[in-house]
């Protein structure tokens, strides 16, 4: 594995991990893991309701899977608010008991290797599951009782949902599922998903490039890359932005220059 950044392995024990050098970014690219909270009734909190109209009418093409999606709920979040929740609720995710096995790919913060367009044929064949946990819950959870012999993180991507909107890396199970979906072809069935909830639409609005830049890979390694030179242009960007600010000198320093 790329050890450069990597963000998974540094940051899924919870919030209080450094995920990069700087710590001036958004959330200072904060700690990767998979927020169970995000609303059901309430918007993003950005854009017009026309604007979010149009970007829910994208969204239309969308077709649902024809392999199975489940989750383990571990019961961390407010049921009104949790996006795995809602899907259950309207029979679009199967739930699995602590102990049972998921065959195909799991997305959980204990996974070795990144969710990548080599990992398409296992969603194929076995469909994709999600363990529905609080991020900051992660050292009371029971991952060895969620088996499968696919483990997957998720790269680098900034959350929509109205609970962690904008901030890097905490993703609701919905978007998390969609990522995934997106990353190994599947962008269809992401959209579908994500057309389930109003704020849906912004999560691909927040993360195309990322997104697409992901979904161009080959393995893991290259998701890494992908993710590493981002970021790295992101943070120079935002250090060439702060460089750029040059404020008058305030009047003790005008005083001081006199003086001299």
């Amino acid at each position: 594995m790329n050890k450069s950044r990597n963000f998974q392995k540094k940051n899924h024990r919870g919030a209080g991990s450094s995920g990069g050098r700087s710590r001036n970014l958004p959330e200072k690219l904060a700690d990767l893991a998979v927020d169970s909270d995000s609303s059901d009734d309430e918007g993003s909190g950005s854009g017009s309701s026309s604007d979010e109209e149009a970007g829910k009418n994208k969204f239309d093409l969308g077709k649902p899977p024809s392999f199975p999606v489940s989750m383990w709920d571990l019961n961390h979040c407010d049921p009104k608010k949790c996006s795995g929740r809602k899907l259950s609720r309207h029979g679009l995710i199967a739930n699995l008991r602590l102990g049972q096995k998921f065959p195909g790919l799991v997305l959980t913060p204990v996974g070795t290797y990144c969710v990548s367009p080599l990992d398409r044929d296992i969603i194929t064949s076995s469909g994709i599951a999600v363990v529905d946990c609080s991020w900051a819950r992660l050292d009371e959870t029971p991952f060895n009782k969620m088996k499968s012999p696919n483990p997957r993180l998720l790269p680098f991507l900034v959350a929509a949902n109205p609970i962690n909107y904008g901030k890097p890396c905490k993703l609701s199970c919905v978007e998390a599922i969609a990522a995934s979906m997106y990353i190994t072809g599947y962008q269809d069935e992401a959209l579908w998903y994500l057309n389930k909830f109003s704020w849906g639409h912004s999560f691909v609005e927040l993360n195309q490039e990322l997104l697409d830049a992901y979904a161009a890979c080959k393995n893991s390694a290259e998701i890494l890359e992908a993710q590493n030179k981002y970021l790295e242009k992101a943070e120079a960007e935002h250090s060439n932005r702060n460089r750029e600010i040059d404020l008058p000198p305030s009047e003790s320093e005008e005083e001081e220059e006199e003086d001299d």
